[in-house]
């Protein structure tokens, strides 16, 4: 397995991320990792891909207002 340095981050960055770590339950080594991945999950190009292939799938269907499904349910 790899190891990669990060040098000269703020001290205000590593405290957040140790936040951010510690409150879903992970160590801050393994919360930069889930980071690094989510963010090099899709190229740009993979991104626009995945949205057209959903633009095509919901092409010509019947879409409701999100909004008025959210109200009804706040309104229970």
């Amino acid at each position: 397995m790899s190891q990669l340095l990060i040098r000269d981050l703020a001290p205000e960055t590593i405290e957040r991320l140790k936040m951010q770590a510690e409150q879903q339950g992970r160590s801050l080594q393994r919360e930069i990792k889930r980071i690094l991945e989510e963010a090099v999950k899709f190229s740009g190009g993979e991104a626009a891909a995945v949205a057209a292939r959903w633009r095509q799938q919901l092409a010509g269907g019947v879409l409701t207002d999100s909004a008025a499904l959210i109200r009804e349910d706040r309104d229970r």
